[in-house]
């Protein structure tokens, strides 16, 4: 009986030390997620989000900018893509994380630097070296598909393992490749920048701007093969020999998949890691305006209400103007600039124009008058009609600018018909006159080609009246030598007679 009286006071103090150790190891694992410390978590994320609400707005300081929209994104920018007008700053050049943004830098070095048909294969390190829980299309090593389907998955569905693997098939490592990142965007003028890694997973060198993020969107959205996949809400991978699965790939992005729908959307690419909060690359187009948004660190799903915000304000408050039809300062008229009592240099078009379709980004609240202009002078390779351009400003924020160019119109003149006498080269021709328009260029280069060949002639001929009078001169010298050598021959002889005859 004492035994078994002794036998349950043991077992009752050995539940009660065991739920004494249960209770301390709860209290000891709840800890790290107790009330007050998830309170204080949650107090400072909204402290941060109210204080980004409050930063200024950079644009809104300009003198008689239409005022934008308060966002609540770190730093936002808003920019027309053909000219570079900026039409909404907030902390534009400011250091930030990209997150999966970056993949609109990685997929333009790729399409770049590939073939849409190659076949990238995936290495053990493409596959393994990104985060486990992170954004993936579930590809396993050896297994391969085209680059094409690569640039979907990774800008429809932001899958890591398939940057790594675009990388490795382009550069041959993942840090070749980031080279090749960090070349590309100082080549696009990105001077906030610098990039770590091909997909945008977190690291502290690894950033951006908000503006070097929408120069790097101007590149991207120039081209139609990254510019319709961007667009894309749902794309399938079908199964072959080298990938036996059937992956349905769908995007991330409530704007493309029209949960907020936008009149006017072209495509765009999210971004998300817990340091990076929400980012957001976007382009819409209307009556020839194309806008480029970028948002980064909002929270969800602010990202893409402040982006349908700052497009609204882009269109309603911005418009194009056509440079040549509006510009008075630098018109060129060469009518007199040749005088004869023929038409054929009467009629001539002018030397220089404005590129009839350059055009500017201007305020609804001013006009085309109220802008600054300078002119600056071409050298583009690329343009070689181009002799200058006109760049315009307000209140030293640049609109766009517009190129002056030689004329390179066809000679229309036909040969066959009679040339028409005029009294003056302002005359007005009578109905039924022959109207003659010359290329002044090649007129002058024709010109200068004539002058080349009369002075080639010239020397020519120089060269060969010297060559003959020299030669005749020449011979001329021989034939008085030798006559002087016969006389003073004939002279010795009769000297010679006379000592012999004596």
């Amino acid at each position: 009986m004492l035994f078994h009286t002794f036998q349950c006071k043991k077992l009752i103090l050995s539940l009660c030390v065991a739920s004494l150790l249960c209770t301390q190891t709860i209290t000891a694992f709840a800890q790290p997620t107790d009330t007050e410390a998830s309170d204080t978590a949650a107090v400072d994320y909204d402290t941060d989000a109210a204080m980004r609400l409050e930063e200024p707005i950079d644009s809104n300081a300009i003198d008689g900018w239409p005022t934008g929209p308060v966002v609540g994104a770190e730093g936002a920018i808003l920019l027309e893509a053909n000219t570079g007008t900026i039409l909404y700053a907030k902390n534009i050049h400011e250091h930030l994380y990209p997150a999966s943004t970056t993949k609109i830098l990685t997929t333009l070095v790729a399409i770049e630097n590939s073939d849409l048909n190659d076949m990238v294969e995936f290495s053990n390190e493409a596959v393994f070296s990104i985060e486990q829980k992170s954004s993936n299309m579930g590809m396993d090593v050896g297994q391969s598909i085209t680059m094409e389907q690569c640039l979907y998955g990774i800008l429809v569905y932001s899958a890591n393992e398939v940057c790594n693997a675009v990388g490795e098939h382009i550069a041959g490592s993942i840090s070749g490749f980031v080279d090749m990142m960090n070349a590309k965007a100082a080549e696009l003028g990105c001077t906030d920048s610098h990039f770590v890694t091909t997909n945008g997973l977190h690291d502290e060198n690894h950033y951006t701007s908000p503006y070097d993020l929408a120069t790097i969107a101007r590149a991207f959205f120039s081209n139609e093969t990254l510019t319709r996949i961007a667009g894309t809400s749902h794309y399938t991978i079908e199964p072959t020999a080298t990938q036996p699965d059937l992956i349905d790939l769908y995007t991330h992005n409530k704007l493309t998949n029209n949960t907020y729908p936008y009149e006017g959307y072209i495509g765009g690419k999210t971004g998300y890691t817990s340091q990076a909060h929400q980012t957001l690359v976007s382009c819409a187009e209307r009556n020839g305006m194309k806008l480029i948004c970028v948002v980064m660190k909002e929270d969800a799903p602010a990202q893409f209400t402040d982006t349908i915000a700052l497009f609204d304000y882009g269109f309603n408050n911005f418009s194009r103007v056509n440079v040549a039809q509006n510009e008075t300062n630098y018109t060129v008229n060469n009518s007199d600039f040749f005088e004869s009592n023929s038409n054929i240099f009467g009629a001539t078009e002018t030397i220089m124009s404005i590129n009839p379709n350059d055009y500017v980004i201007v305020p609804n609240t001013i006009t085309f008058s109220d802008l600054t202009s300078s002119l600056s002078y071409e050298d583009d390779a690329s343009d070689p009609l181009a002799v200058a351009s006109i760049n315009y400003s307000y209140h030293d924020v640049s609109v766009g600018q517009a190129k002056v160019e030689l004329n390179a119109q066809k000679d229309t003149y036909d040969f066959t018909s009679p040339v028409v006498e005029s009294d003056s080269v302002s005359q007005n021709n009578a109905p039924g006159d022959k109207i003659i328009f010359i290329n002044v260029i090649k007129v002058i280069a024709i010109v200068i080609g004539v002058i080349v060949l009369l002075l080639l002639l010239i020397t020519a001929i120089a060269f060969f009246r010297n060559y003959h009078f020299s030669r005749r001169r020449r011979n001329k010298i021989q034939f008085k030598m030798n006559r002087k050598n016969k006389s003073f021959g004939r002279r010795k002889r009769r000297r010679d007679r006379k000592r012999r005859m004596k």
